[in-house]
C-alpha cells in the first residue's frame, strides 16, 4: 500500500527552517532517505520550494483567479512529501515518527494513495492510465 507523508509546518517553523545549516539539514534528511531506501519502502520524495514562489488558482469564480504566494491567510505550509510503499498505515506512522526536521510547529499528514486496481477497470480512462503506467514501468 502506498502512503503519502505530507510534511507541514507552521508559519513560524517554516520561517525558522531558513536559519538551519543547509549542509546539516541535507545530511539529516539524506540519512533518513537512506534508511527508507535500504528498507525498500521509498517510492518518491520531494521538498517544495519557498511557498512565496508559488501561486494559487482559485476556482470559486469563472474564470479561475491566479494569485501569487501560497495562500491568503496561513497557519501551516506544505514543504514536501514522501511517497512510501509499506504494509500498513501503522508502518507509515512508524516511519513518520522517525522523520527529520521535527519539533514545535512541524507536522506530518499521512494519507493512503489508492491503487489503480481500486478504480473501475472497465472505465476507458482507467484503462488508458493503466496502459501508460505499464509503458512507463510504474506497474
Amino acid at each position: 500500500m502506498k502512503y503519502m507523508l505530507i510534511m507541514r509546518a507552521s508559519d513560524e517553523a517554516y520561517a525558522a527552517m531558513g536559519e538551519f545549516d543547509f549542509s546539516e539539514m541535507l545530511a539529516t534528511v539524506g540519512k533518513f532517505n537512506d534508511e527508507l531506501i535500504r528498507a525498500g519502502v521509498l517510492v518518491a520524495a520531494e521538498g517544495l520550494s519557498d511557498a512565496a514562489d508559488g501561486v494559487v488558482v482559485d476556482y470559486s469564480v469563472e474564470p479561475p483567479v491566479v494569485t501569487d504566494g501560497p495562500y491568503g491567510e496561513t497557519k501551516e505550509l506544505f514543504n514536501g512529501f514522501y511517497l512510501l510503499n509499506v504494509a500498513s498505515k501503522e508502518e507509515a506512522v512508524e516511519w513518520a515518527k522517525r522523520m527529520p526536521m521535527t519539533g514545535a510547529g512541524f507536522k506530518t499528514e499521512i494519507r493512503r494513495v489508492p491503487s489503480i486496481d481500486e478504480f473501475p477497470q472497465d472505465n476507458e480512462w482507467i484503462q488508458k492510465e493503466r496502459a501508460w503506467r505499464e509503458a512507463t514501468g510504474q506497474l
